[in-house]
């Protein structure tokens, strides 16, 4: 294993972790950003209002995209499994 591989590894799994996680913090924040206009709107300063639609915007985004995203993981996964004898040379 040399180090460039390690880098390289390295750089893939952090890449799918990223390309993972997009859909849900950009359905985070496009919640928080609603949310924070309307309360610009219409002055109500509730703490509770700011965070319940975002966790409902990411766990309905998780159900939509967990079909998508385990097939990614499953991939990688199996990758990563079926080259292990070229990774220990």
């Amino acid at each position: 294993m040399t180090p460039e591989f390690v880098v390289e590894f390295a750089k893939q799994a952090i890449t799918l972790t990223i390309y993972l996680s997009m859909p849900m913090l950009g359905l985070g924040l496009l919640a928080g950003l609603v949310i924070s206009v309307f309360q610009a709107v219409t002055q109500v300063q509730e703490m509770t209002l700011t965070f319940v639609p975002k966790i409902i915007a990411v766990f309905l985004g998780l159900l939509f995209a967990a079909p998508w995203m385990l097939e990614k993981l499953i991939t990688f996964t199996r990758h990563v499994l079926e080259n292990i004898p070229m990774y220990i040379r």
